[in-house]
């Protein structure tokens, strides 16, 4: 078969025939099987770019697509599952495990071509010949890293001073892959060298599928890879970023077929906001210093360190430094951004914001506090700090706020520590704000090395009378595992989902999985970042409970939240 050609391998329980003659008439060389056994062997003889898995009446879509996403790593090739739009469920599940091509039937022939056409241009880039994401400064072979086909260090740097001083990057990502020196020591250089070819391969078919063309993908020697992302009008650079950061985080968690091996790998990821000034020794200092971040027990597997507006040019030394005064000086402040009954935008909770109000700088938001406490070992201070800042407040609210409930952050570092429950229990009787309107928000990122530390722990908490919820859920590759293991009380919908909710179908599909799915586990649903109207008019008919985002209020004080209440009620 003449592999220039589009060529598509269907594995299609009742409908390939028809499938067959749609992707024909779409310009494409159907091979199709009926049977999931030995499909993907039939698969990976076929040489085909793209694998249409067709999970339309599949109860049990795991046994079908495992085989297949194995003998699609293996293949450099690409893999798009054709599913029911009536099955929310199934589609959760999907995105959960990094699937990033998805057909919702029914669909048009435009619909497949175009879901096809994208597919195969993944495809097409992981195969050997493939050239880097970013081409090498001045197209000399000698920059290319010959084990994996990207960019290498050396020329990764100059490109990366380049684009820097033409102010063309917004954030880079270091990746890291974690004990590769034990993988490679126990199954020995060959399989070493293509797990690591392997994962190149799957870097960068997420960094293209998600649409950052002119990103550089570059292998920085050993065990890891820098993806540098460049400036665009529509992407802000940190939430992108972290979009990304766990989208790759996904993949590289994927099971790796080499010869007769099966291997699971870990990855790690620091990302770093360029600054002004930046040259790229800065920045990768910067990058590596939030890579060493992830890798320390209780950091979770992703770390940022990024500079809004107002921090854009401030020296990080210096931020470290004032941070231990400013707990002493009370300029770590809490702001309280009121949460919203979808059904008749009634002000039923809030959520505990920090912000540093900095002597010299002025307000500094949270990302750039947090980044300053990773750095300087401060981060379980800090923590604590926030939380007992924030019931003591609540804990002094007038009558006016009866009934409201009162949600602070926990992290994975705080759980991890032998006093966190009888610390937050103590804290609470000393602040006199009533346990069963306080709820616990667990951010899903941090949890993966101690989620059964953490089970126990907030089963013990809900023992108490406290809630829990999981935060930013819906964009971690273990999404679920964590329903299952947490057993939350509410689900908080990451606000890269509902953003532009109304005009992204994709998204629109998966927040509405994934609100079906809380329903039926009894849950309440807490859709985050809502900023327009329509976003909310569609959340509202999809079943969600409760909203929070700048359509309605930012974070406020606590006075003013108190005439903010009122006003409403």
């Amino acid at each position: 078969m003449d592999r220039a050609a589009p060529s598509l391998f269907i594995l299609s329980r009742s409908d390939r025939d028809a499938l067959c003659e749609r992707a024909t008439a779409c310009g494409w060389r159907a091979i199709a099987a009926r049977r999931k056994a030995g499909a993907a062997e039939r698969f990976m003889t076929s040489q085909a770019h793209v694998a249409l898995v067709d999970l339309r009446g599949v109860r049990t879509p795991s046994r079908w697509i495992a085989d297949m996403a194995r003998a699609v790593d293996v293949t450099d090739s690409a893999l798009v599952v054709l599913v029911d739009a009536a099955d929310a469920d199934k589609t959760v599940r999907l995105a959960a495990e990094g699937v990033t091509h998805m057909l919702v039937a029914p669909f048009s022939d435009e619909e497949l071509g175009t879901v096809l056409h994208l597919a195969e241009g993944v495809a097409r880039r992981l195969r050997c010949d493939a050239q880097p994401v970013a081409p090498v400064a001045g197209g000399n072979r000698s920059g290319m890293d010959f084990l994996t086909g990207l960019t290498d260090r050396q020329a990764a740097m100059a490109w990366l001073d380049h684009a820097l001083a033409a102010r063309a990057v917004s954030t880079c990502l270091l990746i890291g892959i974690s004990q590769f020196e034990s993988i490679n020591a126990a199954y020995g250089p060959v399989v070493g060298d293509a797990l690591l070819a392997r994962a190149a391969g799957r870097i960068t078919r997420i960094v293209q599928a998600a649409g950052w063309n002119g990103a550089l993908v570059a292998r920085m020697g050993g065990a890891e890879y820098l993806v540098a992302l460049p400036v665009r009008e529509d992407a802000s650079g940190q939430e992108h970023a972290l979009m990304l950061a766990r989208q790759i985080h996904a993949a590289v968690a994927r099971p790796f077929v080499v010869g007769a091996q099966t291997i699971r790998l870990t990855a790690r990821c620091g990302v770093a906001e360029a600054l002004a000034g930046d040259d790229a020794g800065r920045l990768i200092r910067r990058a590596n210093g939030a890579l060493a971040d992830a890798r320390r027990n209780g950091a979770g597997d992703i770390c940022i360190r990024s500079a809004d507006r107002r921090g854009r040019g401030v020296d990080p030394d210096r931020l470290d430094a004032d941070l231990r005064l400013a707990l002493e000086r009370g300029e770590i402040g809490i702001l309280f951004q009121p949460q919203y009954a979808s059904s008749d935008d009634r002000i039923v909770g809030v959520e505990a914001l920090a912000r540093w109000n900095h002597r010299q700088l002025g307000q500094l938001g949270a990302a750039m506090l947090f980044d300053a406490a990773e750095r300087s070992d401060y981060l379980l201070p800090l923590s604590r700090h926030i939380q007992r800042e924030a019931l003591q407040q609540a804990g002094a609210w007038p009558d006016a706020l009866d009934g409201l409930r009162l949600s602070i952050n926990v992290t994975a570092n705080d759980i991890a520590q032998e006093d966190f429950l009888p610390r937050l229990l103590a804290m609470v009787a000393e602040s006199g704000f009533p346990r069963e309107r306080l709820t616990v928000e667990i951010t899903e990122s941090g949890l993966i090395q101690n989620l059964r530390l953490a089970g126990d722990v907030l089963r013990s908490l809900r023992g108490e009378g406290l809630r829990v919820a999981i935060d930013d859920f819906g964009t971690g590759y273990s999404s679920l595992a964590y329903l299952k293991a947490l057993h939350p009380d509410y689900l908080k919908i990451d606000s890269g989902l509902t953003r532009d909710i109304a005009g992204a179908p994709r998204d629109r599909l998966i927040v509405r999985g994934i609100i079906a799915m809380a329903k039926s586990l009894a849950l309440t649903v807490v859709a985050e970042g809502v900023e327009r109207e329509e976003e909310l008019a569609l959340l509202a008919r999809e079943g969600c409970d409760i909203y929070q985002g700048f359509l309605r209020s930012a974070g406020v004080e606590s006075p003013e939240l108190v005439a903010l209440v009122s006003s409403i009620r």
